[in-house]
């Protein structure tokens, strides 16, 4: 069994995933965004608006970006909503990844120039790097802060809703009031990246991948469907069966819930019943009252 720190609840390769995340997202932005004078979404943009703000207004200059710290600081009031709505276990992971985020953006160097002369070339790098990084952060049930934490608690009620799609529409609105101030091609290239950054991130996260799965037990399905009720918070419907070649006795159990909640699943199946086999299918249509869990992982 890998060891879990007993409040992030994570594997030390998930946290090793996380950190990758939060390099990969500072590269992504310091790199190839920032260097064309771009800005991101959410409070990260906000953030990058007061720097530049205090730059070119106060006519403070930092030795390193200080928009890691700014954003940092205006997630602290979200932190509370998240440890309220959520579960400790997401508050505790929030702050790490914020934190982890913050520290990258103030180390990683931001280039006077991008790596690539082609600003859309750059965007789509960029973009595709930091969707890349949120979405390994989102993969381990961690989060970006910021309007990350409201798509998590919209999308927990709303099937339909993604984190993804809920940064797009906040995202308009900030980019919006960026054209106002800064121009309509900075406001144009900013939504491409904040586009196809949100397109990646929900193709990386699990929790918003819904998935069905039948087990297959020769023995009765009690700890199972204990598990998947009380440890995942999920229903299970099970059933008779009978073996088709040598006519013995079979449990069926059917249950849908998210691809991050299936491979928790998966991960504790042999303690639970050595002798099962799992079908599933991933990326399935489900209707009606299907709710998305965020596990206290």
């Amino acid at each position: 069994m890998k060891q879990k720190s007993h409040f992030l609840k994570w594997t030390w390769q998930d946290f090793l995933q996380v950190m990758m995340g939060s390099l990969l997202f500072a590269i992504g932005i310091n790199f190839f965004i920032v260097p064309n004078s771009l800005y991101n979404g959410g409070v990260l943009g906000i953030s990058q608006l007061i720097r530049s703000l205090l730059e070119s207004v106060f006519h403070c200059h930092f030795s390193f970006d200080i928009a890691g710290i700014i954003n940092f600081i205006l997630n602290i009031p979200l932190f509370f909503i998240a440890y309220r709505l959520v579960n400790r276990t997401f508050f505790y992971r929030t702050v790490t990844c914020v934190l982890l985020d913050s520290l990258c953006l103030t180390i990683v160097p931001v280039l006077k120039v991008s790596i690539v002369p082609e600003i859309l070339t750059s965007v789509l790098i960029g973009a595709i790097l930091a969707g890349i990084g949120g979405g390994l952060i989102f993969a381990c049930g961690g989060s970006g802060g910021g309007t990350d934490i409201i798509g998590f608690i919209l999308s927990m009620n709303k099937r339909r809703l993604s984190i993804g799609k809920i940064s797009r529409s906040i995202n308009l609105i900030i980019y919006t009031i960026c054209g106002v101030i800064y121009g309509l091609p900075i406001m144009i290239y900013s939504i491409i990246y904040s586009f196809i950054s949100s397109l990646v991130v929900d193709r990386l996260h699990k929790q918003n991948i819904c998935s069905s799965v039948m087990i297959f037990t020769k023995d009765k399905p009690d700890k199972v469907i204990d598990f998947i009720k009380t440890d995942l918070h999920r229903d299970c419907t099970y059933w008779d069966a009978y073996g088709g070649y040598d006519q013995s006795k079979t449990y069926i159990s059917y249950s849908a819930m998210s691809k991050y909640e299936l491979q928790i699943l998966e991960r504790n199946i042999p303690s639970l019943s050595p002798n099962a086999f799992l079908v599933k299918s991933e990326g399935i249509g489900i209707d009606g009252n299907f709710k998305k869990n965020f596990l206290d992982f």
